[in-house]
């Protein structure tokens, strides 16, 4: 649809809005069953007294997120939707730096600690922000074209962009919707071996954070497959009468191609597996409760802060660039006037 021009994409937009209405009725009435279940939660419960209206007021507040998404998307800068995900994480911080001083004074945690942790966010939102902008330059030359009534376009050297964490933080939020199955499932059955099961799926062991790590491997390599495809760019490359200096245009391109972004997408998945873990590993060595950005939080705050900067920056750039357009344009006609 996306390729079918606007009408693909406006049909794209309008069955988007129409899932995400059915998958709030659902999550909805599912917490409301939720809530329900709770001795003592609900006053009145029943459908008409309590499940219909929590679910139609949950599915409201979830059309009216989305709405404002896309009108920050279309009068703002950046991503709408990203930029609620980003503010609504980000307000979090000032209670957490509370929590942190109270425990500190009560002597649940020691200042070593906390500087150890400023230490270690530090350099860790400074490795994610490194890892975000990485990205291996495969360079490609457009060779010397006539375009007829003797224009000549000229050869021109360039580069294809192949980010190392190209998939972003979706592998992380697959691995993480799989890795809970096993224990929930076991968590309901009265089985002795089932209980041990969801033992070992807890995340307190090394049976769950090697699941965990192997899915993130897995759901990486997964995810950059079906966003990328060697073969498309290979043969829009060809179309342009581009090539890659050393190799022959088409499959052996593609296969090429291929073969750097495989090598490259390990590096990403260790690193996301590495980000995804390192909280819990926080946790068990440092003996505290929470810690306030997770793998998941840091990836979508720093991936959301960059960029919106680079849309800034665009958005300066280009005021910049119409004001001095402007001021060419008056200077030159005062001169026309003058002469």
């Amino acid at each position: 649809m996306q390729k079918e021009g606007e009408d693909g994409r406006k049909k794209l937009t309008q069955w988007t809005r129409y899932a995400t209405v059915g998958l709030s009725i659902l999550q909805g009435y599912g917490y409301a069953i939720f809530v329900q279940n709770i001795p003592g939660a609900v006053n009145s419960p029943g459908f008409f007294s309590f499940l219909l209206p929590t679910t139609l007021i949950l599915t409201f507040g979830a059309v009216f997120v989305m709405w404002l998404g896309e009108q920050i998307t279309e009068r703002g800068i950046g991503n709408g939707m990203s930029l609620l995900i980003f503010f609504s994480i980000i307000e979090g911080f000032p209670r957490a730096t509370f929590n942190t001083i109270e425990q500190v004074t009560t002597g649940v945690i020691s200042w070593v600690v906390v500087v150890l942790l400023v230490v270690i966010l530090i350099g860790v939102v400074a490795g994610v922000v490194a890892m975000t902008m990485a990205a291996r330059k495969i360079p490609i030359q457009i060779p010397r074209k006539v375009m007829g009534r003797g224009r000549v376009r000229e050869g021109q050297k360039s580069f294809i962009p192949l980010r190392i964490n190209s998939s972003g933080v979706m592998p992380i939020i697959f691995a993480q919707s799989i890795i809970v199955v096993p224990g929930t499932v076991a968590a309901f059955a009265t089985v002795g071996w089932l209980r041990t099961v969801s033992d070992w799926f807890q995340p307190n062991n090394w049976v769950y954070y090697t699941t965990y790590g192997l899915l993130i491997l897995f759901f990486t390599y997964f995810y950059t497959a079906i966003i990328f495809n060697p073969v498309d760019l290979a043969e829009n490359l060809k179309k342009q009468g581009g090539f890659i200096p050393g190799v022959k245009p088409g499959a052996k391109t593609a296969e090429y191609i291929d073969y750097v972004l495989s090598r490259i997408t390990i590096a990403g998945a260790i690193y996301l597996a590495l980000i995804a873990l390192l909280p819990f590993f926080i946790i068990d060595i440092f003996n505290i409760q929470t810690i306030f950005l997770g793998g998941t939080s840091l990836l979508i705050v720093v991936g959301v802060a960059l960029d919106t900067m680079q849309q800034m920056q665009q958005h300066l750039l280009l005021r910049h660039y119409e004001g001095f357009m402007k001021k060419g344009r008056v200077r030159f006609r005062g001169r026309q006037r003058f002469m």
